[in-house]
C-alpha cells in the first residue's frame, strides 16, 4: 500500500480525492490537512506517509514555501503537487523545489493514480506540458521570460499585486510584513525593467500569470 497525506484546504475535494485513490485498492489515505499547520502535525505525527498531494494554494504559506519545508524535514518524502493552476506557472518552481511531479486539478483520474504510481517508485512525473516548460527553462538567459528571474516569494508577490491585492492584504496573506513586501516590490521592478503596478499587471495579464 501507498501510505499519502491528502492536503487541500477543500473538504469535499479531499473526500473525492479520497475515495478516488483509495478505490485503486494500492492506495491509503492515512492522513488529510486542510492547511499548513495541519500539513505539519501530520508529517511530525504520521511517520508512516510515503507521498504527499499538496495543494500549491494552502492557508498559512505557498505551496512551494511548503515543498521546501518538508523535503527539509523528511528527505525522502515524495512530493506530487496538485493544483488549478497551469504548469506554466508553477510547475518548474515546484519541481526545483523538491517535488516530483505536478498535476492541475482538471487532470484525469487516471493520470492522477498513473502520477502517484510512478513517483511512489522514485521517479519524476513529467507531463508533455511540463516537459516543455522545463525545456524552455532551460533556454539561453536571453530567450526566458522576464518572470523566470524572479524569486518564489517575488513571483508570488507580483501574481497577487496583478489581481489588484493592496501591499497590505499581500502582506497578511504572504504572512509577512508590509515593509518586506514593499522590498519585494521593488525588487520585482527592478528586475523587469518598469516603474509601476500598471506594467506589471499588463506583463502578467500578457503571460497568464493571473
Amino acid at each position: 500500500m501507498i501510505k499519502v497525506l491528502l492536503a487541500d484546504d477543500h473538504a469535499l475535494l479531499r473526500g473525492s480525492l479520497k475515495q478516488l485513490l483509495e478505490d485503486t485498492g494500492f492506495i491509503e489515505v492515512v492522513a488529510q490537512a486542510g492547511d499548513y499547520p495541519e500539513i505539519m502535525k501530520a508529517i511530525n505525527s504520521n511517520p508512516a506517509i510515503e507521498l504527499a498531494i499538496l495543494d500549491i494554494s494552502m492557508p498559512g504559506k505557498n505551496g512551494v514555501d511548503v515543498v521546501k519545508i518538508l523535503k527539509d524535514k523528511r528527505p525522502e518524502l515524495r512530493i506530487l503537487m496538485l493544483s488549478m493552476h497551469p504548469e506554466d506557472q508553477y510547475a518548474v518552481r515546484a519541481l526545483k523545489a523538491g517535488a516530483s511531479g505536478y498535476l492541475t486539478k482538471n487532470t484525469a483520474p487516471e493520470k492522477l493514480v498513473d502520477a502517484i504510481q510512478v513517483i511512489a517508485a522514485g521517479r519524476k512525473y513529467i507531463t508533455p506540458e511540463l516537459a516543455e516548460s522545463l525545456a524552455t527553462h532551460l533556454t539561453d538567459d536571453s530567450d526566458k521570460p522576464l518572470h523566470s528571474t524572479l524569486s518564489d516569494r517575488e513571483f508570488e508577490t507580483i501574481r497577487m499585486i496583478a489581481s489588484g491585492k493592496k501591499l497590505s492584504e499581500i502582506a497578511e496573506a504572504m504572512a509577512l510584513s508590509p515593509k518586506t513586501v514593499s522590498v519585494y516590490r521593488a525588487r520585482i521592478l527592478e528586475k523587469m525593467k518598469m516603474k509601476t503596478n500598471g506594467e506589471l499587471t499588463r506583463y502578467a495579464l500578457e503571460h497568464r500569470l493571473i
